[in-house]
Parts: C-alpha cells; sequence; structure tokens
C-alpha cells in the first residue's frame, strides 16, 4: 500500500512540474509579445502568433458595450511604425493561466503607458494552441478604461 501511495505522489509531482512549465512557456510568449511591441519589433511579434488568429477589444458605452476588431497584421504594423522617440509599454501586472492539453486561456490585467504616461488599463483575454513549433496565440481580446485601475 505504501508503494502505490509513493508512486501516485510521484506522479502528481510530475504532472505538476509538467503544468508549471507550460504555463510558464505560455507566460514567455505573452512577454515576448510585449517585450516585441516595446521594441518595435514586428518580426518578433508576428512569429508568436497563430496565422489565423484574430484581435478584439470590448468598447464601454453608456449603451453596454460594442466589440472593436483588429487584424493581427494591422497590429503589426502600428508597432513597426510607431514614431522614433515613442515608447509603448503594457506593463502585465499578473498572470492566471490555465491550460487543457494543446490550449491555454491566460487572463493578465495590465497598465499602458506611452512614454511613461499612463494611457489606460484593463485585461487581456489570450487563447493560445500549442503547435509543432510551440505556443501561438489564436485570439486576443481586451477591456480599457482609464479610471478603476
Amino acid at each position: 500500500m505504501k508503494n502505490i501511495l509513493f508512486l501516485v505522489a510521484i506522479f502528481s509531482f510530475s504532472i505538476n512540474g509538467l503544468m508549471a512549465q507550460e504555463e510558464k512557456e505560455v507566460e514567455k510568449v505573452i512577454s515576448t509579445l510585449f517585450e516585441g511591441m516595446k521594441a518595435k519589433d514586428g518580426a518578433k511579434v508576428q512569429v508568436l502568433f497563430h496565422p489565423d488568429a484574430s484581435m478584439q477589444t470590448v468598447i464601454a458605452g453608456e449603451m453596454g458595450a460594442t466589440l472593436g476588431s483588429n487584424s493581427v497584421s494591422d497590429f503589426i504594423t502600428r508597432i513597426s511604425t510607431t514614431p522614433e522617440g515613442t515608447v509603448l509599454d503594457e506593463k502585465i501586472l499578473e498572470y492566471h493561466i490555465k491550460i487543457d492539453g494543446q490550449m491555454a486561456s491566460a487572463w493578465t490585467p495590465y497598465e499602458f503607458y506611452v512614454n511613461d504616461d499612463f494611457s489606460h488599463c484593463g485585461i487581456n483575454s489570450f487563447q493560445l494552441i500549442k503547435t509543432d513549433t510551440g505556443w501561438k496565440i489564436t485570439y486576443v481580446i481586451d477591456t480599457r478604461r482609464k479610471e478603476g485601475c
């Protein structure tokens, strides 16, 4: 009986260790996205996205929320053409990552700064899949607000 409990404990620790490693890999993809954005490096950002990825924003209004859409290619173009001397810095405050097999979801509260000046805050919700070349972002939706951060 002790041997069975020992094997179950080892198996449990192994699974937990693998999950922690996968979570770190997902976190690295997201942190690399914002490093690339800050560096205005479109090529660094492009490889993080699945070819069929999409991006949306929840736009809060008096009559309820609406949905804004943006293509990944437009996002990358905006990053790459950010004027010289302008720094876009999205600071992730924490990561909440859930993984099931080859699918991951990450909830990341953030604050966004332009040239060290606060612009807005909100939540990013990332969906990723694990491909043969690693985790790729398939979908991003975010909220944006200036108050209540």
